[in-house]
């Protein structure tokens, strides 16, 4: 199964003007390893409806190789028949964007998703790694990472702007509340291509259902781009259980030009 959405996706990122590359052959990764601490069935398949693991202290352990329950949210963050509550010029960049069919997406020129758009690609997952004051997303497309701080320290002042920006979380009872600010203009918040700019801060709220599963709301507040913060539609993800992240590369953009000529005549 994970071999099969490996290969699908890739062959769906071709035709999204992605060129990538894996480092080594798919029977030669970890795609198939019972991990310890996997609940399991007593035919031995993992157990996806057990209960969500938890920390030494009780919290809820977020802990797992992630993807998108489906593609919905990577085109649209928003629920269908809602629109988000953009200025003038950024109904009119979303509106170009959505004619073109995205052909001038960041990841055309090998430059990363942002936040959320990072997480709801459904064939390249990422994996949580939950420490007492460090939360580690590591994505697999592209091998880039992002850290949410959990030790106390306040959201830096005036950053240098990064792509996934400068985070922050804390537990408040069983939800996993994420604040972010300090991110660079030039990201796309889901693949339809709403905008923003340095004045963005996203709030997710992470809530592991069960043990198979996350869900996620992110509120966007940009008060350049928006005229009022909105709240994405629930954002729904899977496990993926005794397996492990492959490497993805972007072959330094080598076919970009030749990929939107073929978008351009479609």
């Amino acid at each position: 199964m994970r071999i099969a959405q490996v290969t699908a996706w890739r062959g769906v990122m071709l035709a999204l003007t992605v060129v990538c590359a894996t480092g080594s052959t798919a029977a030669a990764q970890w795609l198939s390893l019972p991990l310890a601490g996997t609940p399991r069935t007593p035919d031995g398949r993992p157990n996806l409806n057990a209960p969500a693991p938890r920390t030494a202290d009780g919290k809820p352990d977020l802990s797992g190789i992630w993807r998108a329950d489906n593609m919905r949210y990577n085109d649209n963050l928003l629920a269908e028949g809602t629109e988000a509550p953009m200025l003038p010029w950024a109904a009119a960049v979303y509106k170009r964007r959505v004619e073109t069919r995205g052909y001038d997406r960041p990841m055309t020129r090998c430059m990363p998703h942002g936040v959320p758009d990072a997480m709801t690609v459904v064939g390249l997952p990422f994996k949580i790694i939950q420490t007492p004051n460090v939360m580690i997303h590591l994505y697999e497309e592209f091998h880039k990472y992002r850290q949410v701080h959990t030790d106390g320290r306040p959201l830096p002042v005036d950053p240098d702007p990064n792509w996934y920006g400068y985070s922050v979380g804390r537990f408040e009872g069983e939800t996993f509340v994420v604040e972010t600010a300090g991110f660079k203009e030039g990201s796309w918040l889901d693949n339809n291509g709403h905008p923003h700019t340095e004045a963005l801060r996203t709030t997710e709220r992470f809530r592991r259902i069960d043990f198979g599963r996350l869900d996620l709301d992110v509120t966007i507040d940009d008060p350049k781009t928006y005229s009022r913060p909105w709240t994405s539609q629930t954002l729904h993800f899977l496990l993926l259980p005794d397996t492990e992240l492959l490497e993805h590369l972007c072959e330094n953009d080598r076919d970009r030009g030749r990929l939107q000529e073929i978008w351009k005549g479609q």
